[in-house]
């Protein structure tokens, strides 16, 4: 038996969110992930909580759990999961920089534990030694929690695999996929494109990341379609990654 896991990027409460969430909701129902991970996670308009209620609605049941970072005085955004598992555990590493944290919730799946790691790395336009950095702070950790044997990183690294960062995590983890995952054409209502300054999917920077003790049987990119009658509306400014593990 596989369960399937998702990430996205939420892009906060911000491009259109209030049209775009309605995105999320459809191609997540479509999708039916039993585990989905999250990125910029925006409290004050409880972006996750509003994601976690209207799913019910579509059949899906998940219970969310949310990490803010450290260095944000009004904790207003989170790394969340929606999870359709029992939660066993949760804890939390702040990066040594403190504005950047990553969540793991411990799982109860198919009668073993598994690891479920969310994290958001430094954004591209900085260097990437302090996201190689980050990624060291990060392996550390995970090859300090010794008691379990599955392990899931998902997340926005903001980089590619021909970064330093990258390769560093491919000496623990495979990604599931390398199909690029940003940026996509969602448009302001004035027009403007998300992150003008880049291409449009010319670079894959989030990931599944997964330890050998788990198998990839299928895995693609979700979240990449635009608004039926509007190509400039998408779910977010990237695209999200899916993948159907199985224990090996």
């Amino acid at each position: 038996m596989s369960f399937r896991i998702a990430t996205l990027n939420l892009e906060r409460n911000e491009k259109r969110w209030i049209e775009r969430r309605k995105l999320i909701v459809e191609q997540l129902a479509t999708l039916e992930p039993d585990i989905f991970a999250l990125n910029e996670v925006w409290l004050p308009s409880e972006t996750g909580r509003w994601l976690e209620q209207t799913a019910a609605e579509s059949g899906l049941s998940y219970s969310l759990v949310e990490q803010t970072k450290a260095s944000d005085p009004p904790k207003v955004e989170a790394e969340g999961l929606l999870t359709g598992f029992p939660v066993v555990a949760r804890a939390h590493h702040f990066y040594l920089a403190g504005d950047t944290v990553t969540l793991v919730a411990r799982l109860g799946i198919e009668g073993r534990l598994a690891d479920v790691y969310v994290t958001h790395l430094y954004p591209s336009l900085r260097e990437d030694s302090l996201r190689v950095d980050q990624v060291k702070q990060l392996l550390e950790w995970i090859g300090s929690r010794t008691d379990v044997h599955y392990k899931i990183v998902c997340g926005d690294f903001n980089a590619t695999l021909k970064m330093e960062s990258a390769k560093l995590m491919t000496k623990n983890f495979r990604p599931t996929q390398t199909e690029p995952t940003a940026f996509t054409p969602l448009q302001e209502r004035n027009g403007d494109p998300s992150h003008k300054e880049w291409d449009r999917f010319d670079r894959c920077i989030d990931f599944i990341w997964v330890s050998e003790s788990l198998r990839v049987k299928e895995s693609a990119l979700c979240f990449n379609q635009p608004a039926s009658d509007d190509p400039t509306l998408w779910p977010s400014d990237h695209v999200g990654v899916w993948a159907d593990l199985e224990f090996a």
